[in-house]
């Protein structure tokens, strides 16, 4: 017997009907306010007494809608009437609306239990003999008005939700990693709701887009099962307590939610095809990501797609090969070679979008080699790698990570508070039973299952918070001194594959304009590239899981 199948003990006639129950709710919502599985199963066991049949076991299904078959639990309770063995002679539902929401697919199933001497019975719907036709017709109309009933609450609820969404609140799906659900306002009984970042599980989002960009400082840009492996042998989890997979975090670094852009209602449920972009609904949330991040990554995966070969990197001779793209398309920068009448080979940086798919697709754009190689190593010689300029990025740092501890700070207070409302909550029901006032039972127990839940939900979050509290990082005036000496003499002399790995670490991406070139880079990494140099690391071992996702741009003229 299945964990979805009890068997009540009910004393009767041996030779009464033999009957399963079968209970459905198709929310979470409807199993608390409406008719929910206990509700159904006092009615149909009242009813099963009067009879005086004998309830031989139940099917429980939570959460699934009755306008398809796509229910295990309905399927194994199909299976188990046509197995031959005649478990039971009647399957009792509290209204045909329980058991199916189509009437193709109700008469379908109907017929297949007939024919195993098997069948249904509504406890609030009953139709007398199925061999008479004019019941068999009531019960068809019963199940045309069910359908119809089903997509018209369809139509309205979509409508609503839609409506929901543009005004920026939740919709009730489950709720992102590094967001959480803070009250808006009260309509009524109901509580709108709108997303806020959680500083906590937002930074486990910014770790994961680290990782995919540029690893952990033991190696390269980690691929998203690599980043499985890290996390998960690590003791991170989502939000349930589990562990990642590939399609949790090909989501996470997808999903436009972080960048500051919701998409309702892209895919249909029922057929799992995207919807018409005018039926597609962005709301503004708050971002974790920024938008330039975002791309970055989209660019990777792309060029990491199995349909795409991978550009080289790392090993190639380039100096800015995965770090230059065309301002115009954001298409990559990559080596187009042209001989001049003299014979000499010139090597160029050129926008691949337009030498793939011509000018009306983009502009395009080429920047010789030379030419373009120094106008970024002298810029961060000259501006970058200065002690002043250091300083005022390092201060800035410092500022944002402040702020960021006041956030974790508050949201460990919320999140012991939390705790202890929950230990206080089962605390009171524990004493209730052991004084015997109470007894436990299905509700009572969904209830302690809920509290339960919440206490281990509160206890996980707040151990991740205390683990992000740190305190700030002071750097010697010395330290950043002699940084900064010894990066202007080797980006001024240094080998490319020297120049090429801190490239790789402290810039994101160079955007190439007509008359300007943009450099963007990470703050963060570049303050551990300081610090690992205290102890003579070089590039690429100044990563840490500490990373934070901001960036700094500087603009260099074409000229």
């Amino acid at each position: 017997m299945s964990k979805h199948e009890r068997k009540p003990a009910i004393a009767v006639d041996t030779n009464a009907s033999r009957v399963a129950f079968y209970l459905r709710v198709s929310t979470d919502r409807q199993a608390k306010h409406d008719l929910s599985i206990p509700d159904q199963r006092a009615q149909m066991l009242a009813w099963c007494e009067a009879r005086g049949d004998q309830v031989v076991g139940e099917f429980i299904e939570a959460g699934a809608s009755a306008t398809d078959d796509r229910r295990p639990v309905f399927q194994q309770m199909i299976e188990r009437a046509c197995d031959g063995e005649h478990a039971f002679d009647v399957i009792a539902v509290h209204s045909y609306s329980r058991f199916f929401r189509d009437a193709f697919g109700q008469e379908f199933y109907l017929r297949k239990l007939a024919k195993h001497g098997v069948k249904l019975i509504s406890i609030t719907q009953p139709l007398g003999d199925d061999d008479d036709p004019v019941q068999a017709m009531m019960r068809k109309v019963i199940a045309l008005f069910d359908e119809y009933q089903s997509k018209e609450n369809a139509k309205h609820v979509i409508r609503n939700m839609k409506a929901n969404a543009q005004h920026g609140f939740w919709n009730g799906s489950p709720v992102p990693l590094g967001y959480v659900l803070v009250e808006a306002e009260k309509r009524g009984t109901k509580t709108k709701k709108t997303l806020a970042i959680d500083p906590v599980d937002a930074e486990t989002v910014l770790l994961i887009f680290k990782l995919y960009l540029y690893g952990d400082g033991s190696s390269g840009a980690l691929g998203v099962k690599e980043v499985v492996k890290w996390l998960n042998s690590r003791g991170y989890r989502t939000r349930k307590g589990k562990t990642f997979g590939t399609g949790t975090i090909y989501k996470i670094l997808t999903n436009t939610i972080y960048v500051g852009e919701w998409k309702f209602n892209q895919m249909s449920s029922r057929t799992g095809k995207r919807k018409p972009d005018d039926e597609v609904i962005t709301t503004a949330v708050p971002a974790i990501i920024e938008r330039h991040v975002f791309e970055q990554v989209r660019r990777q995966l792309h060029a990491r797609s199995p349909k795409v070969a991978a550009p080289r990197v790392t090993t190639g001779p380039i100096l800015l090969t995965g770090l230059a793209i065309c301002a115009t398309c954001e298409g990559a920068m990559t080596l187009r070679t042209g001989t001049s009448k003299t014979g000499r080979i010139h090597r160029y940086y050129s926008c691949s979008t337009c030498n793939r798919k011509g000018k009306t697709v983009c502009k395009g754009r080429s920047v010789r080699m030379e030419k373009l190689d120094e106008l970024v190593t002298t810029h961060l010689s000259e501006r970058l790698f200065r002690p002043e300029r250091l300083v005022t990025i390092l201060s800035s740092l410092s500022a944002r990570r402040a702020e960021k501890a006041d956030a974790i700070n508050t949201r460990i207070v919320a999140l012991q508070r939390d705790l202890s409302d929950s230990d206080d909550k089962l605390k009171r029901l524990y004493k209730l039973i052991e004084d015997g006032v109470t007894e436990i039972d299905d509700v009572l127990k969904d209830r302690l299952n809920v509290l339960k839940a919440d206490r281990d939900r509160s206890k996980t979050a707040l151990e991740r918070a205390k683990s992000h509290s740190s305190n700030a990082i002071q750097i010697d005036p010395a330290l950043i001194e002699e940084f900064s000496r010894t990066m202007r003499e080797n980006f001024a002399s240094g080998s490319i594959p020297f120049r090429k790995a801190y490239l790789q670490s402290i810039i994101s991406v160079i955007e190439v304009d007509d008359t300007a070139i943009r450099i963007k880079g990470n703050k963060d990494v570049l303050e551990k590239a300081i610090l690992a140099s205290r102890n003579g690391a070089g590039p690429g071992s100044q990563m840490s899981t500490g990373w934070r996702a901001r960036r700094d741009s500087n603009s260099c003229p074409d000229s």
